[in-house]
């Protein structure tokens, strides 16, 4: 910790440095990156301990002088790479975006929504980046072979991920427990008495739906059911997805009664083909979905479903981009500083199982 007498001057007798503010307030350095941007994301008493240190050190954040060099634009990009016509058919989106906007409404930042779905898309999103009109990017919704992360990496701008593509993702990304949420989901399905469950997938090239599979699996297994391969049918998060997916896993496994949708949507579309091929729900077919969204509490009946804190994400997604722009080394010397989010899912029961 640098000493009262330094003034002005920190332990290597030069200017203080990030690292001494946060020694000498007792936090983290990127809790004083948060104050020093202003992000609401901080006690009051931790603003009051940073803004202290700062006053009795005589820091002068290099963020403010890096901010008129490079001419901050005070702009942050939310990035979909998937077609506008999912982005306003999927609550997701805008729960997302609702969760984005909260995190911003203390800031001075402008948000610009922007679809890149295309490669002619992303080459035109490639050269606005490139041009330094925004001072970072939410990617929301990224498949496995994205090239959109990769770019960021290398125009050097800060960049938070909305789940990440790998398990060795190097991006900062935000995500909720895929994994412990598809666990959920089966395990009620078997305490509920039901023997043959079913799994309709999301894109298998998006991380979290791989481990929500995962998730599927790895209950059963552990039950001592059976992994049968015919039981899981690949969907795309889409409602005419989970309808075509419902409608393989009925022409093989008639006998399933229970069906564990990667989403609501998803999970909606499995229900029109369940009534039509005549199953009842939850008399016959027990039927769970992903999301909690306002689809799920307006179904027929109302659907149990996973809920992940998706608007929670947004705001922590926004934290953690504030960091990173207050931050703004080269994306190579950050290395293991990028940080992972896992935020908790619950399941929420109602009729349909």
């Amino acid at each position: 910790m640098a000493g009262a007498g330094h003034g002005a001057r920190g332990r290597s007798g030069g200017r203080p440095t990030l690292e001494e503010v946060a020694a000498r307030a007792g936090v983290g350095r990127g809790t004083v990156s948060r104050v020093i941007n202003g992000s609401p994301r901080v006690s009051d008493a931790t603003r009051a301990a940073v803004e202290a240190a700062v006053a009795e050190l005589g820091y002068v954040p290099n963020t403010a002088a890096r901010a008129l060099a490079a001419n901050r634009t005070n702009a942050i990009a939310l990035v979909v790479p998937e077609p506008e016509t999912r982005f306003f058919a999927e609550p997701y989106f805008s729960d997302m975006l609702r969760g984005v906007g909260a995190g911003l409404s203390d800031t001075e930042m402008q948000l610009l929504l922007t679809f890149a779905g295309s490669d002619r898309k992303r080459q035109r999103l490639a050269q606005y980046l490139a041009a330094h009109r925004v001072d970072g990017v939410l990617l929301v919704s990224v498949h496995a072979d994205d090239p959109l992360p990769e770019m960021l990496d290398q125009l050097e701008i800060p960049a938070v991920i909305s789940g990440p593509r790998s398990a060795g993702e190097t991006l900062t990304s935000v995500d909720s427990d895929n994994y412990g949420g598809a666990r959920s989901a089966v395990e009620h399905l078997m305490a509920r008495g039901r023997r043959t469950i079913a799994h309709i997938t999301g894109h298998l090239d998006v991380y979290g739906a791989q481990r929500r599979v995962d998730g599927y699996r790895d209950a059963l297994r552990d039950a001592g059911r059976e992994d049968d391969e015919l039981l899981v049918a690949e969907g795309d998060f889409t409602e005419e997805g989970g309808r075509r997916a419902m409608a393989r896993l009925l022409a093989h496994r008639p006998d399933l009664d229970a069906v564990f949708a990667a989403s609501d949507v998803t999970a909606a579309g499995a229900r029109q083909v369940l009534r039509e091929a005549g199953r009842r729900i939850p008399d016959d077919v027990s039927l769970v979905g992903y999301d909690d969204s306002a689809i799920a509490r307006h179904m027929d009946p109302p659907l149990t479903s996973v809920r992940q804190p998706i608007e929670e994400m947004g705001r922590a997604m926004i934290d953690l981009l504030l960091t990173e722009i207050a931050d703004r080394r080269p994306a190579a010397s950050r290395g293991l500083e990028r940080r992972q989010a896992v935020l908790p899912t619950e399941l929420v029961v109602r009729a349909s199982s």
